[in-house]
C-alpha cells in the first residue's frame, strides 16, 4: 500500500500544556508498506497528563520498531495482535501507575492505534479517542470507553440526551488510572481510496459527522497538501466554536 498522510495537534484556546501525544511512523517490507499511527490524550482533570500520554506513545513506538517486525513476519492476525497490544498495554498501565505512586499524583491517557498493513486495518482503543472510516460516508470505527456511551448502550440515555449530558467526557477506563484495563479490538479489510482518521475527543466535540466529511472526503482530498489543510481547517472550527480541549488528528489515505 501507498499512504498519504496528514498530522496536526493543537493546544486549543484554554489549556495552557497540550497533554495530547501523536504518533506516525512508516516502513517498508517484503509485504509493502505498513503504518502505524497512535493518539493518546491526557487526562486534562489530573496532573501530568502529558507525561502519561508521552509515556504511552514512546512505548508503542518501541513496540513497532522492535516487536513487530517478528510479529509481522511469523503471521498477523487479530487474535496474535490482540494478546501482544494487551501485554503492552498492561505494560503501560503499571509503568504510568507506579509513577504516579511514587510522585504521590494521578495521571493517565486514552490511547487508539491504527495498524494498516497487507490490506487490513487493526485498532486498539482504550478511552474516547477515536478512529472513523472515510470511504461513501464517515464510520466510526471504535466505541467510546465512557459513562455516556454505557448509558446509551444500556437504553437509559438517548443520543441527544447526551449530546447536552455535563459527564460526556467521564471514561470507564484510561491507562494508568485504572487497576484493570479491557481494550476494545477491531479490525477489517481496506477499500483503495480510503481514508482513515484517528483523533482525540478535542476533534470532534464541536463540529458534526456531517462537517467531517464535507472537510475530509476522499474525493476530493487526494494530495497530502489538501488532507494538511482539511484537519487543519477543522481545528480552526473547533476553537471558532470554543472547544476547550485539545484537539489531534492523524489522516491516512490508503491507495
Amino acid at each position: 500500500m501507498d499512504f498519504k498522510i496528514a498530522a496536526h495537534t493543537d493546544a486549543g484556546i484554554r489549556k495552557r500544556i497540550n497533554q495530547d501525544s501523536v504518533l506516525v511512523k512508516v516502513a517498508g517490507t517484503d509485504r509493502g508498506g505498513v503504518c502505524l499511527a497512535s493518539i493518546c490524550d491526557g487526562m486534562g482533570g489530573l496532573e501530568r497528563g502529558e507525561l502519561a500520554s508521552a509515556t504511552a506513545v514512546r512505548q508503542i513506538s518501541d513496540w513497532f520498531e522492535h516487536e513487530f517486525p517478528d510479529l509481522l513476519y511469523r503471521g498477523l492476525s487479530m487474535e496474535i495482535l490482540a494478546e501482544r497490544w494487551t501485554d503492552m498495554i498492561c505494560s503501560i498501565n503499571r509503568r504510568i501507575s507506579t509513577y504516579g505512586h511514587m510522585a504521590h499524583m494521578d495521571l493517565g491517557t486514552t490511547m487508539v492505534i491504527l495498524l494498516l498493513v497487507d490490506r487490513t486495518y487493526y485498532i486498539v482503543s482504550v478511552g474516547d479517542s477515536r478512529v472513523y472510516l472515510l470511504r461513501d460516508d464517515l464510520k466510526q470505527l471504535t466505541k467510546d470507553q465512557t459513562f455516556i456511551q454505557r448509558e446509551i448502550d444500556e437504553g437509559r440515555m438517548t443520543r441527544e440526551e447526551a449530546r447536552r449530558d455535563p459527564r460526556r467526557n467521564v471514561l470507564l477506563q484510561c491507562v494508568g488510572a485504572s487497576d484493570e484495563i479491557v481494550p476494545d479490538f477491531s479490525s477489517g479489510i481496506i477499500v483503495p481510496g480510503s481514508m482513515f482518521l484517528v483523533c482525540s475527543d478535542g476533534f470532534r466535540h464541536a463540529v458534526s459527522k456531517k462537517e467531517i466529511y464535507a472537510y475530509l472526503c476522499p474525493r476530493h482530498l487526494s494530495q497530502e497538501k489538501m488532507m494538511q489543510e482539511g484537519i487543519e481547517k477543522l481545528t480552526e472550527l473547533n476553537k471558532y466554536r470554543r472547544e476547550s480541549d485539545n484537539i489531534s488528528s492523524v489522516l491516512i489515505r490508503c491507495d
